[in-house]
């Protein structure tokens, strides 16, 4: 093989590839990840809607949410109700940080195959449930899934597109959420009038994704990244041009072993904490907290819950909740088709504007027309419904995404493990502080409580204005030189990060000498 060509003589150019079957099965594949996440998600909310589960599990929410004269906000405001839906995210927090290990030593791949193994295992515990305990033990597995799951199919995906699709492919994964959190509307939906075990069907159905993702991580490949990071220099190598369809990798895969040998040599959590690491750091922590802030989740959980508070019957919450599932995935498809077409941060901003504006109206519709007792009129309740579904709509074309996708493409290699679990961790934890308050907070603070996320979107239009660089389109180990070295804050913390031509140049004999063996 010639010598390989030096990746700074290549900055700003774009690398030879094309979009191959392979990528996009194995993408669709690895994002059935997404499906099980999403799946869970939407599955809790109508769960605990049913007065069957309620008679079983908490008697005392049953009893709350039929007085007649209990608190609109109130009914359903239980410690261990909400522990039912968050102490999944409490596993996936401290599982997130165990498969940022397996992903740097086993790999992406082992880690998709594990979190379906455990996925599954929570399952087959939930639908046999016969006591509290059991169920909580059930969702911590599903937890320890979907952490795995989230820390490895992102990054997954993100290596292994070429950069000019790799935000529309990285979008698999939430559009699979979105199909999931439908999929289980749908399923509440229909389980709700299965009586007295509707919802172990419900809980049951996590099994799909589960096993659908189990088999197909046996036939995806693994990255030619984590393959070289791992030593696997000429299987990588023919990974890549496999993956990519042309011969001509050279540089690109210069790039990935240049990365690699900085990575050996220093500690991925070590090094992500340095001054030159703190742009993707801050920004990658910053982008997972604002997006469940947000308030998308408490829709997601608890809209089923939600939409009784305002008036709605059992029947007609669980359709409302299919409606804003099935806008929730129709407005993903639109992010897939603009996100490598307008840039990530036009449509965050637009999304952080949207969302603002159906927070506000909510709130101002359910402080003048939803007391402690009453029904809210009908006309207005509605409204509260078609007030969610923009919202929703907002969430799916902009910060649902591109959360995911941009904190999967800003680290490089050497803290790419360590930065996206902090990450990913960060989401995890805030969904899971959300997940375990919201009721309560909906009961103290009311209507308030959407003014309260409405607040948080705006440090969210603020952050992103300021603050993110744009990353349409760049490579994602150019994305150091050509995103933050040119931002105009950012770019002061790699004043010293400079190397010298003596540098280069005997990493790219090491990766001549690599390639020649």
């Amino acid at each position: 093989m010639p010598a390989v060509i030096m990746a700074e003589s290549g900055l700003g150019k774009e690398l030879p590839a094309k979009l191959t079957t392979q990528v996009v099965v194995c993408s669709i594949i690895a994002a059935f990840g997404g499906l099980m996440f999403g799946y869970d998600i939407g599955i809790s909310g109508g769960v605990t809607s049913m007065d069957d589960f309620l008679i079983k599990f908490f008697p005392a929410v049953y009893e709350k949410k039929h007085k007649v004269k209990e608190d609109n906000y109130c009914k359903y405001d239980n410690p261990y109700l909400q522990l039912f839906t968050s102490s999944l995210y409490l596993a996936a927090t401290v599982a997130s940080w165990i498969a940022s290990f397996t992903c740097r030593k086993m790999g992406r791949k082992p880690t998709i195959v594990m979190a379906s193994l455990f996925f599954l295992v929570g399952a087959i515990l939930n639908v046999s449930a016969i006591n509290l305990i059991m169920l909580i033990a059930g969702r911590l597995c599903l937890g320890v899934g979907v952490g795995f799951g989230n820390q490895a199919v992102p990054l997954f995906i993100s290596e292994i597109s070429p950069a000019k699709y790799r935000g529309a492919l990285n979008i698999l994964f939430q559009l699979l959420i979105t199909i999931g959190i439908l999929i289980a509307n749908l399923v509440n939906y229909g389980t709700s009038k299965l009586h007295p075990y509707g919802w172990r069907v419900s809980l049951g159905g996590a099994a799909v994704p589960a096993l659908i993702l189990f088999v197909g991580s046996l036939m995806i490949v693994e990255t030619p990244v984590s393959l070289i990071e791992r030593g696997k220099v000429e299987q990588g190598l023919r990974t890549l041009k496999k993956i990519r369809g042309v011969e001509n990798v050279d540089r690109e895969y210069e790039e990935i072993f240049q990365a690699t040998e900085v990575a050996k040599a220093k500690s991925s959590f070590c090094t992500v904490f340095k001054k030159k690491s703190r742009p993707q750091l801050v920004c990658g922590i910053c982008i997972m907290i604002l997006q469940q802030f947000t308030g998308i989740n408490v829709v997601m959980f608890y809209a089923p819950v939600l939409f009784q508070t305002i008036g709605f019957g059992s029947d007609a919450s669980l359709l409302s909740s299919v409606v804003t599932g099935l806008v929730n995935a129709v407005a993903t498809l639109g992010a897939i088709f603009t996100v490598d077409r307008f840039g990530r941060k036009f449509l965050l901003i637009e999304g952080a504007v949207q969302m603002i504006i159906t927070q506000c109206a909510t709130g101002a519709i359910l402080a003048k027309f939803l007391k402690a007792t009453n029904t809210m009129p009908a006309n207005y309740a509605t409204g509260v419904v078609v007030l969610v579904c923009f919202f929703v709509a907002g969430f799916a074309w902009s910060w649902g995404p591109l959360g995911w996708l941009i904190s999967s493409e800003i680290f490089p290699l050497e803290t790419r493990n360590a930065g996206y679990f902090f990450a990913v961790g960060s989401n995890m934890l805030c969904t899971f502080i959300i997940a375990q308050a919201f009721l309560t907070m909906l009961c103290h603070m009311k209507w308030g409580t959407f003014f309260f996320f409405a607040v948080w979107l705006l440090i969210a239009f603020t952050f992103t204005c300021g603050w993110l660089p744009e990353t349409k389109g760049i490579p994602i180990d150019e994305m150091t030189d050509r995103a933050w070295k040119k931002h105009w804050y950012w770019k002061k913390h790699f004043k010293d990060d400079k190397k010298s031509g003596k540098e280069i140049q005997t990493v790219s004999v090491k990766a001549d000498e690599k390639t020649r063996e």
